[in-house]
Parts: structure tokens; C-alpha cells; sequence
């Protein structure tokens, strides 16, 4: 009994000793859910081991990474002073918006060591209607490309799309149904695709934002029309460039007929004279041969 004893209390020494137990801050709430323009706590709590002077602070970094500090060497930064107070290691906000969102650190220091605790701050806000972008008009077999956005509602908005009153399934090859539907749906981007939209995707379609800080709000139904290719177009396009061509050709052929544009003049060939200078010694015969004309004896 006194063997089993002394070696829990030597386990617990070892523990201590290394780091393993001791040293350690926490938090009651690692997440805290609040409504916009209320105000909250953030709790923070640490061991003893820190020492009587452990220093404290708090860093905050928002939803893009960028990082400040809320408590730095004892006081409110200035960005805080009006709505931040402590009490204890704790923060208490007075009111918090939306630009509250994100992750607050508890940092602690003392006697040589460091640690940490997070607490996540959700400010909760109620959607707005999103703003929707949908093609009135697109060509069978083309792309369309159909998106919702709302910027307000905190957390961040899932969407929904819906055509003709009908809920769009987000994977609808696993909804009997819609397995032969051939668009893509991305909730969390509220994007709706149609790689190669046909005649029977045509429809009035609005899409919903839904968080769960208040109700769904959508934006205002349209109507999207798939049509044929306009080949009657493209035969009247290019019979009117055929025409331009041949009143272009008629032109110029009149022009010359009426001598408004000059005539090419025919040039005669000039025969290519060379110049043979005359031979030293008397001259040469038709062949280019030179031919000795007299003889002398001295």
C-alpha cells in the first residue's frame, strides 16, 4: 500500500516538474454566441504555477487574420477603452458588432513560462436579402453561371437556390428526381452552374441566405430563357456580307469602265546593250576569236 502510494506521488513530482501538469490557462467558454449591440464576457483562468505577478493580455484576430491586442501591459488599447472593461483575468464587452467576429486569445506569462486559451466570438446577425445575379438570356449548350451574395448576415450565410418555387438539391444525382440535372451548387459560395445549359433548364429562379441568427431572406425571382442558336441570323449575316462584296467588285469594275481609275500602261522591253571596248590588236572575228590581220619580218 505505502509502495503503490509513494509511486503516484513520485508520477504526480515527475509531471509537475516537466510541465505536463501545472502551467495551464483555460477557458469556461471556448465559444461565446451573442447578439449584435449586446454585450458579453470572455472568461479566462490560469494555475498558480505563474506566480503572483503573472502578466496578462489579450489579442484578438478577426476573420481575415489580422491580429490586435484588446489588453496590452495591464490597459484597453484605445480601440477598446469605450466598450471593453476587466474584472479579473476576464474581458466584458458593453456592446459588440459584427466587426467583433472572431478569436480571442488569453495569454499568459510568468515564472518562466507561457500559456494560452482561445475563445471564439460569434456576434449574431440576422441575414439581409442577397444580391442576385442571374442571365435573362443564354444560348443552348453554353455556360451560365447564376450567384448570391449577402455581406451582412453573421455567421456567415449559407444559400439555397430555388427553380420555379422548387428547392435545388446540393448533390442532385442523389435525389430521385433531378438525376439527370447538370448543374453544380455551391452552399457556402451560393453559386449555381450550368455547364451546358439546355432547353429544360429554363425557369424563374431566386436564391435564399439562412444563418441561424434570424429568418431566410431571398432575393427577387428571374427568369432565365434557353434558346436555340439563331442560325437564321447567321445565313441573313452572311448573305449581307456576300452582297457587300459584290457591290465592292461592281464598283471597281465600274470605275475602270468609266476611266476613274488609271489604266496599268503596257511598257516596252528595252533590248540590254553591253559595251565591248576595241581590241588592241586589230580586232576580233564574229566568234570572239582574235585573227592576226598583217605580218611584218624584221
Amino acid at each position: 500500500m505505502f509502495v503503490r502510494g509513494g509511486l503516484v506521488s513520485v508520477v504526480v513530482f515527475l509531471l509537475t516538474t516537466t510541465g505536463v501538469i501545472g502551467f495551464s490557462v483555460t477557458t469556461s467558454k471556448p465559444e461565446v454566441r451573442v447578439r449584435e449591440n449586446e454585450g458579453t464576457d470572455l472568461t479566462c483562468s490560469y494555475s498558480a504555477d505563474f506566480g503572483a505577478n503573472a502578466r496578462v493580455e489579450w489579442k484578438f484576430q478577426d476573420l481575415k487574420g489580422s491580429m490586435t491586442y484588446v489588453i496590452f501591459n495591464g490597459k484597453t488599447t484605445s480601440s477598446y477603452a469605450d466598450r471593453v472593461q476587466t474584472y479579473g483575468n476576464n474581458l466584458r464587452f458593453s456592446t459588440v458588432t459584427r466587426k467583433d467576429n472572431g478569436a480571442y486569445d488569453c495569454e499568459v506569462s510568468g515564472n518562466g513560462k507561457f500559456g494560452e486559451a482561445r475563445v471564439n466570438l460569434v456576434v449574431l446577425v440576422p441575414p439581409a436579402a442577397p444580391l442576385c445575379r442571374i442571365p435573362s438570356s443564354v444560348t443552348t449548350g453554353k455556360t451560365a453561371f447564376l450567384s448570391c451574395y449577402d455581406e451582412v448576415g453573421s455567421p456567415a450565410p449559407t444559400y439555397r437556390w430555388y427553380k420555379n418555387g422548387v428547392l435545388l438539391p446540393p448533390d442532385p444525382s442523389k435525389i430521385a428526381g433531378f438525376q439527370n440535372a447538370t448543374y453544380i451548387l455551391n452552399p457556402q459560395k451560393g453559386n449555381l452552374e450550368f455547364p451546358k445549359v439546355s432547353k429544360m433548364d429554363s425557369g424563374q429562379y431566386y436564391c435564399e441566405a439562412v444563418n441561424d441568427a434570424g429568418p431566410p431572406q431571398s432575393c427577387k425571382a428571374m427568369t432565365m430563357e434557353v434558346r436555340d442558336p439563331n442560325t437564321g441570323g447567321i445565313v441573313a449575316a452572311v448573305i449581307i456580307v456576300l452582297l457587300l462584296l459584290a457591290l465592292l467588285a461592281f464598283g471597281i469594275w465600274y470605275a475602270y469602265k468609266k476611266g476613274y481609275l488609271p489604266r496599268k500602261s503596257e511598257s516596252k522591253s528595252k533590248p540590254n546593250v553591253v559595251y565591248q571596248p576595241p581590241s588592241l590588236y586589230g580586232g576580233e572575228d564574229e566568234d570572239g576569236d582574235f585573227k592576226q590581220k598583217s605580218s611584218f619580218v624584221v
